[in-house]
């Protein structure tokens, strides 16, 4: 019974009605914070701009930071964890029985 009530034609046309009306106030909101105005005084413009840069410079120190970090770790930890050293005397020697296989003529 309550599914019913649900269905009927004039409770959907109240909740459309209650959602555009609170749509608008909130797609006001949502544009405000996604299209910011300048501000007209020209000394606050200056000083956003300048907190802008400076924001960005803070990023850009803080990743390049954490890139050197990350790097510097990488190679310790190679280097804590290699192999020891094996006791063969030449790990270049590679021992084994070879044979030349011809190459084959080609026809043209």
């Amino acid at each position: 019974m309550h599914g019913q009530f649900l269905m009927r034609p004039t409770f959907l046309f109240r909740l459309i009605d209650l959602s555009a009306r609170f749509e608008r106030p909130l797609r006001g909101a949502a544009r405000a914070v996604l299209e910011p105005r300048k501000p007209r005084h020209r000394l606050l413009r200056v000083l956003l701009a300048l907190a802008g840069l400076v924001l960005l410079g803070v990023f850009v120190v803080a990743a390049l930071a954490i890139g050197a970090a990350m790097i510097l770790g990488g190679l310790g930890w190679k280097l804590l964890r290699r192999a020891p050293a094996s006791p063969r005397a030449d790990d270049r020697v590679i021992d084994g029985s070879y044979r030349v296989v011809a190459r084959p003529l080609l026809s043209r």
